[in-house]
């Protein structure tokens, strides 16, 4: 049946997990029994356990297996009774019994363990009557001092022990020898293996990573050996849907005697059976070779000087592993592929007449195969030539099933960049350089392979694509580099200004390792970009530097490549630059990290969006957190809280005017509760990236390169017109569609709540898998692209960053009685975090009588002031004052930065009728006032929340500036702080 190509890759192609479940059955300790002698003369002059070790460095193999060896074969019973061992290697020359009787009396006690006669010839290792082999021992094979044996016969024996497993659980190939003669399985079966591992190797190099390298070569083809005709027909019929090819020798045993045809026989039944199966006959007798060609197959004669070269031409062409020589019917070359890539763009030119050749003989099947693909071989084995109405269609299905496959495979894993296979269309996630990725890159490809490993959530949206934005990660080592070789390290110290940092650092070069890689990767993406930071403590569990560096969006579409490399670069000296900013230092001495121990991975990402005329930016962007510190109705902390707005995400983290919702209660939005509120608390304004007619050194310190623009002035652009609701003037009403005519309001309803895109539900759902992946709570910041052509998906989630959220987790109960309440000269039933607090004496207030806001920058200047001299003198305090600290927005709150308030250990926001902005839990502001453990108390009038104004006001000031008080206790308070009921009291002592 032919495969439906809007299937779900995640139905389709294997996940990487079920590599690490094949092989399962290893050898890992080899007891060899031997006499002196023999073990001396298959020694010489190195040991049989270095040997072994050799072959597996050689060949990139892990584990090589360990040698136990003994002479005495009572010695080696004793052993096995009392040790483990996975395979025993005996010689034939033994003092107390010969090596038959031993394996009879190993089988006694172990049944199933292998045990192989290793012999110096064929002489004299059969003591049975007619020369049968004995049931006891499991191989024959003979030593010639090729030491590549001793790898063929471990390998040979771990294949015998998983080959029904593993091809029942990944379909992995077999191929099958069918030989009597131990001389040519001893020289035979290494070659095999050799090829084998060294071909597998060889195609495995496109696009993985080393460790998925390593897990591939356990899907490499089983080696099955069959000694006589029965036991071979055996093994093909047992493995017949696995089979990859079929090699035997002429003369076999069967049923009991030696035949001259029997290996003719065996393939001619195979043929019938298998029309396209690769079979080999192998003969010392070259007029064989006419037998060979009516089964039809290909025929090596043993005696041949070219015997090696003709094996390795047999894997190459007729098992897949060498390129794919696209052919004509008459066998003239077209055209050759070497890697998938190289096949999916190939096939899109190749003759039709070629095509259907390679269709109808499964060579497209086989050769995919031969790459470990298994699942797409097998589909294509499936499908036949002859469903298709025409070539066209078999080209494209074709085609777009391997770039599936290739897509899908990327995802979860984070790829070296390379020059010579770097694909932007496909990799998703690839690094420059050898050094950490940072906190939030690291963040990034935690979750892109936790969306590999979840399939459901793709089968339960399989009308959303889920998926982190195309993404290349400058690792430290390339930050390290750059400040190296510019001499910039002296730049931590506290004397440099914002100003002073950013000159040094424009005006420094890039190494010329890290610019040859960055214009190669900017010559294959056209797409705009962002360049954001990744630094190693960025996003680090309970310590996230959220938003404390920058971030930088381009367009990356001029006509002069020079220039978009220009752009590129500034914007990722401008991402080094911000290590060494004010905001972060002073960060980081509350963390006791030091900023010259800080170092800078650069992540320049795909933007999340869609053009919409002379812009880019997404309909959606947002951010949703486990934890909502501020529930109402019936909503519960634990389920979570989005905040969400129409186009790029610095609205949101920002704290500007978002839609906020708990995705559990998508209906239940206390700002817009009636037709006044909506209109009030509406977003006005959004961000978006200019793609045309900008200039030509773009607005680097204006909004990262963003323009602030009014949502009126969109109405025709798609995202306003699919998330708007309209206001009837007349009618006082809002009807929710933005396609009447009036005044467009950005209520998100389509969405919310007549369900046009599941946004609601996949925040639940990725914030449950974010929670269970992190063992903690997350926040997740995410954007969206909503379709409009009607197709298969309703539109794009993108991952942007995931981190742990910095809620301080209740580790120990704090009681805050009535009587404490009574007491108290500050009461909140909105407060975060946990504990108690004795080590405030200070308090820094807003004279609210003077409080202006047009006056908030002033005022967060003047803050700036008193706290340079309270950390000075090693003074904590608490900061009192209007509206939502940290606020871009000077007209919702006092716009204060890190280094202004770096000194404060508790924080109050007075919300009354002049200043009552939402809840800034969605800002990077807030997050990281969290994760210092800083408490935030939320004070509400005409609530039930008081401060005793009246006494702190009495207090003498210490400092007093135009718009701030600052006022000492004889005493520290105590502040308590119940993390279950957000209630907090603060109480003189």
């Amino acid at each position: 049946m032919m495969l439906n190509n809007s299937e779900s890759p995640d139905k389709f192609y294997a996940n990487f997990n079920l590599f690490h479940e094949l092989m399962s059955v290893k050898v890992r300790d080899i007891l060899l029994v031997s006499s002196p002698y023999d073990a001396f003369i298959i020694e010489e002059d190195e040991s049989l356990t270095s040997k072994i070790i050799n072959e597996y460095r050689g060949l990139n193999l892990s584990l090589p297996p360990r040698v136990t060896r003994t002479s005495s074969a009572h010695e080696a019973l004793a052993l096995l009774k009392k040790m483990s061992f996975d395979m025993v290697i005996t010689m034939p020359h033994l003092d107390e019994m010969d090596a038959f009787s031993l394996g009879t009396k190993i089988k006694e006690i172990h049944p199933n363990l292998p045990v192989i006669l290793l012999a110096h010839s064929v002489r004299g290792i059969y003591p049975i009557p007619g020369n049968e082999k004995h049931e006891a021992i499991d191989d024959i094979f003979i030593w010639s001092g090729n030491s590549d044996l001793l790898l063929a016969l471990v390998k040979n024996a771990e294949d015998r022990l998983n080959a029904e497993r593993d091809t029942q659980k990944a379909m992995v190939r077999v191929l099958i020898l069918a030989e009597d003669s131990p001389v040519y399985r001893s020289f035979f079966l290494p070659l095999i293996y050799k090829e084998i591992v060294r071909q597998t190797q060889k195609i495995l190099g496109e696009g993985i990573n080393e460790e998925h390298r390593l897990l591939k070569m356990r899907a490499r083809p089983k080696i099955l050996v069959a000694e006589t005709y029965d036991e071979a027909v055996r093994l093909c019929r047992k493995f017949r849907p696995f089979l990859l090819g079929v090699i035997s020798d002429t003369r076999l045993p069967k049923s009991g005697k030696l035949q001259a045809d029997a290996g003719t026989t065996l393939l001619s039944q195979i043929r019938n059976d298998i029309t396209d199966l690769p079979l080999l006959l192998m003969s010392s007798e070259s007029e064989n070779r006419e037998k060979a060609c009516q089964i039809p197959a290909v025929f090596f004669d043993k005696n041949s000087p070219n015997f090696l070269a003709d094996v390795r031409n047999f894997f190459l062409t007729h098992l897949g592993f060498g390129d794919f020589v696209f052919r004509m019917p008459d066998g003239e070359e077209v055209d050759r592929a070497d890697t998938l890539r190289a096949l999916e763009e190939k096939v899109a030119h190749i003759p039709d007449e070629c095509l259907y050749y390679h269709a109808e003989r499964n060579h497209f099947s086989r050769w995919i195969m031969a790459r470990s693909e298994i699942l797409l071989a097998s589909e294509f084995r499936e499908v036949r030539a002859s469903e298709f109405s025409n070539a066209d269609d078999m080209r494209q299905y074709i085609i777009s099933n391997i770039r599936k496959l290739r897509k899908w495979r990327q995802k979860g894993v984070v790829v070296q960049f390379s020059r010579d296979n770097f694909d932007a269309e496909v990799k998703d996630f690839v690094k420059i350089g050898q050094g950490s990725l940072g906190g939030k890159a690291r963040g990034l490809a935690f979750m892109s392979a936790m969306l590999r490993e979840y399939l459901e959530l793709h089968e339960k949206y399989s009308d959303v694509n889920i998926e982190i934005p195309k993404t290349l990660v400058i690792s430290t080592d390339g930050f390290e580099s750059f400040v190296t070789l510019n001499k910039l390290s002296y730049l931590a110290g506290d004397e440099f200004s914002d100003e002073e940092v950013t000159e040094k650092f424009l005006k420094s070069v890039m190494p010329e390792w890290l610019l040859r890689d960055l214009e190669f990767f900017l010559s294959r993406v056209k797409n705009p970009l962002s360049v954001r930071s990744s630094s190693l403590l960025e996003d680090a569990q309970f310590q996230p530097y959220a938003g404390l560096y920058e971030t930088y969006m381009i367009p990356n579409n001029h006509s002069d490549f020079s220039v978009r490399l220009r752009h590129l670069i500034q914007a990722i000296k401008l991402v080094y630059a911000s290590t060494y900013y004010e905001g972060p230092k002073a960060f980081s001495k509350n963390t006791s990290n030091k900023p010259q121990e800080e170092a800078m991975a650069v992540i320049i990402q795909q933007v999340a969006g869609k053009e919409c005329k002379d812009w880019f930016y997404p309909a959606i962007s947002g951010v949703t957190q486990s934890h909502n510190f501020y529930p109402v109705s019936h909503m519960k902390a634990e389920e979570g809280i989005a905040h969400i707005a129409m186009g790029m995400g610095k609205t949101v983290v920002e704290g500007e005017k978002t839609l906020r919702f708990s995705p559990r209660h998508p209906n239940i939005m206390p700002q817009f509760s009636t037709v006044d509120d909506i209109l009030k608390n509406a977003q006005r304004y959004f961000y978006a990236l200019r793609i045309r007619n900008y200039p030509e050194d773009l607005n680097f310190r204006q909004y990262s390169n963003l323009e602030r623009r009014e949502v009126d002035e969109a109405e025709d652009e798609l995202p306003v017109k699919t998330l708007s609701s309209t206001y009837i003037p007349e009618e006082h009403r809002i009807r929710d569609s933005g396609h009447l005519p009036g005044p467009k309001i950005l209520t998100f309803a389509p969405v919310l709540k007549y369900h046009t895109f599941p946004l609601p539900e996949l925040l639940c759902d990725l914030l449950e898998l974010g929670r269970k992946g992190m063992g903690c709570p997350v926040e997740i910041e995410f954007s969206v692209n909503l379709s409009s052509d009607g197709g298969k998906y309703k539109g794009d989630f993108f991952f942007l960053q995931m981190r742990p959220m910095a809620a301080d987790q209740e580790r120990f109960e704090v009681e805050i009685r009535q009587k404490e309440i009574e007491n108290a000269f500050c009461y909140s039933t909105q407060a975060l975090g946990n504990g108690k607090n004795e080590v405030i004496a200070d308090i820094v207030y807003v004279k609210l009588e003077d409080f202006k806001a047009e006056s908030t920058v002033q005022i967060a200047s003047e803050i700036d002031q008193i706290n340079a001299e309270l950390l000075k003198e090693n003074r904590p305090y608490l900061l009192i004052g209007p509206g939502r600290w940290g606020s871009s927005d000077r007209w919702l709150g006092i716009p204060v930065q890190w280094r202004n308030i770096s000194g404060v250990r508790a924080i109050i926001e007075l919300r009354n009728e002049k200043l009552k902005a939402d809840p800034s839990q969605g800002s990077h502001f807030f997050q990281n006032i969290t994760s210092l453990g800083i408490h935030y108390i939320t004070l509400t009038e005409d609530s039930q929340d008081y401060f005793n104004w009246k006494w702190v006001c009495s207090l003498p000031a210490v400092r007093e500036t135009t718009f701030l008080r600052h006022v000492r206790l004889d005493n520290a308070m105590t502040l308590k702080i119940d993390g279950r009921k957000s209630e907090c009291v603060m109480i003189r002592n």
